[in-house]
Protein backbone atom coordinates (compact mmCIF):
# COMPACT_ATOMS: atom_id res chain seq x y z
CA UNK A 1 0.00 0.00 0.00
CA UNK A 2 2.72 2.49 0.98
CA UNK A 3 4.80 1.70 -2.15
CA UNK A 4 1.73 2.03 -4.37
CA UNK A 5 0.98 5.45 -2.86
CA UNK A 6 4.59 6.63 -3.42
CA UNK A 7 4.45 5.55 -7.08
CA UNK A 8 1.10 7.32 -7.54
CA UNK A 9 2.45 10.50 -5.88
CA UNK A 10 5.56 10.42 -8.09
CA UNK A 11 3.47 9.97 -11.24
CA UNK A 12 1.14 12.80 -10.20
CA UNK A 13 4.13 15.09 -9.50
CA UNK A 14 5.49 14.44 -12.99
CA UNK A 15 2.11 15.18 -14.55
CA UNK A 16 1.69 18.38 -12.50
CA UNK A 17 5.13 19.78 -13.32
CA UNK A 18 5.82 21.76 -16.47
CA UNK A 19 8.96 21.43 -18.57
CA UNK A 20 9.23 25.21 -19.03
CA UNK A 21 8.08 27.95 -16.70
CA UNK A 22 8.29 31.73 -16.42
CA UNK A 23 10.07 32.78 -13.24
CA UNK A 24 11.32 35.87 -11.45
CA UNK A 25 14.99 36.09 -10.46
CA UNK A 26 15.36 36.63 -6.74
CA UNK A 27 19.17 36.78 -6.90
CA UNK A 28 20.84 38.22 -10.00
CA UNK A 29 24.39 38.01 -11.26
CA UNK A 30 26.58 34.92 -11.65
CA UNK A 31 24.80 32.91 -8.93
CA UNK A 32 21.18 33.02 -10.06
CA UNK A 33 18.12 32.14 -8.02
CA UNK A 34 14.67 32.11 -9.61
CA UNK A 35 11.19 31.59 -8.26
CA UNK A 36 8.64 29.66 -10.27
CA UNK A 37 6.54 27.52 -7.93
CA UNK A 38 9.25 27.84 -5.27
CA UNK A 39 12.74 29.34 -5.19
CA UNK A 40 15.65 27.43 -6.71
CA UNK A 41 19.23 28.66 -6.26
CA UNK A 42 22.53 28.28 -8.13
CA UNK A 43 20.79 27.78 -11.47
CA UNK A 44 23.08 27.56 -14.52
CA UNK A 45 22.64 30.18 -17.25
CA UNK A 46 22.37 29.40 -20.96
CA UNK A 47 22.45 31.71 -23.96
CA UNK A 48 23.51 31.88 -27.59
CA UNK A 49 27.08 30.82 -28.42
CA UNK A 50 29.63 33.52 -27.59
CA UNK A 51 27.14 35.64 -25.67
CA UNK A 52 27.52 36.00 -21.89
CA UNK A 53 24.91 37.58 -19.67
CA UNK A 54 23.78 37.80 -16.06
CA UNK A 55 20.17 38.64 -15.20
CA UNK A 56 19.24 41.28 -12.64
CA UNK A 57 17.18 40.48 -9.57
CA UNK A 58 13.53 40.93 -10.51
CA UNK A 59 13.93 39.98 -14.20
CA UNK A 60 11.31 37.69 -15.72
CA UNK A 61 13.24 34.65 -16.97
CA UNK A 62 12.54 31.43 -18.85
CA UNK A 63 13.27 28.43 -16.60
CA UNK A 64 13.71 25.03 -18.28
CA UNK A 65 13.18 21.99 -16.08
CA UNK A 66 14.63 18.52 -16.67
CA UNK A 67 14.90 15.25 -14.83
CA UNK A 68 12.12 12.92 -13.82
CA UNK A 69 10.30 15.47 -11.63
CA UNK A 70 11.85 18.68 -12.96
CA UNK A 71 14.54 18.80 -10.28
CA UNK A 72 17.26 19.84 -12.76
CA UNK A 73 16.68 23.43 -13.84
CA UNK A 74 18.41 26.19 -15.77
CA UNK A 75 17.68 29.77 -16.79
CA UNK A 76 17.59 30.11 -20.57
CA UNK A 77 16.74 33.75 -21.19
CA UNK A 78 15.21 36.98 -19.99
CA UNK A 79 11.83 38.20 -21.14
CA UNK A 80 12.44 40.43 -24.14
CA UNK A 81 11.23 43.97 -23.60
CA UNK A 82 10.05 46.36 -26.28
CA UNK A 83 12.27 45.98 -29.34
CA UNK A 84 13.87 49.04 -30.94
CA UNK A 85 11.63 50.61 -33.61
CA UNK A 86 14.28 50.43 -36.34
CA UNK A 87 15.10 46.75 -35.75
CA UNK A 88 14.28 44.83 -38.94
CA UNK A 89 14.09 41.11 -39.64
CA UNK A 90 17.64 39.70 -39.71
CA UNK A 91 19.05 42.53 -37.55
CA UNK A 92 20.54 41.97 -34.09
CA UNK A 93 20.54 44.49 -31.25
CA UNK A 94 22.45 44.03 -28.01
CA UNK A 95 21.79 46.70 -25.43
CA UNK A 96 22.25 47.34 -21.75
CA UNK A 97 21.91 50.63 -19.91
CA UNK A 98 23.05 53.43 -22.23
CA UNK A 99 25.14 51.23 -24.56
CA UNK A 100 23.90 49.45 -27.67
CA UNK A 101 25.31 47.51 -30.60
CA UNK A 102 23.25 47.06 -33.76
CA UNK A 103 24.31 44.54 -36.37
CA UNK A 104 22.19 45.17 -39.46
CA UNK A 105 21.53 42.48 -42.07
CA UNK A 106 22.86 44.84 -44.77
CA UNK A 107 26.32 44.89 -43.09
CA UNK A 108 25.98 48.24 -41.28
CA UNK A 109 27.09 48.36 -37.61
CA UNK A 110 25.85 51.07 -35.23
CA UNK A 111 27.44 51.65 -31.81
CA UNK A 112 26.04 53.88 -29.07
CA UNK A 113 28.02 54.64 -25.93
CA UNK A 114 31.61 55.37 -24.94
CA UNK A 115 33.99 53.34 -27.11
CA UNK A 116 37.22 51.81 -25.85
CA UNK A 117 39.64 50.04 -28.20
CA UNK A 118 42.08 47.66 -26.48
CA UNK A 119 41.39 49.39 -23.16
CA UNK A 120 42.02 52.92 -24.48
CA UNK A 121 39.29 55.52 -24.94
CA UNK A 122 38.71 55.99 -28.67
CA UNK A 123 39.20 59.54 -29.93
CA UNK A 124 38.09 60.19 -33.51
CA UNK A 125 40.60 61.75 -35.87
CA UNK A 126 40.34 65.52 -35.97
CA UNK A 127 42.53 65.75 -39.05
CA UNK A 128 41.77 68.41 -41.64
CA UNK A 129 42.17 65.89 -44.44
CA UNK A 130 39.45 63.28 -44.37
CA UNK A 131 39.57 60.14 -46.44
CA UNK A 132 36.35 59.93 -48.48
CA UNK A 133 34.15 56.89 -47.95
CA UNK A 134 33.99 54.49 -50.85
Amino acid sequence: MWIGQKIADSTRAREDSTAVDLGITTIGGKTVAAETRGEDRNLPLYGPFGYFWYPNAGDRVLVIKGGVTGEEQCVAGVEQGESPEDLAAGDICIQTGEASLYLHADGRIDLTGTLYVNGTLYKPCTCETLVPAE
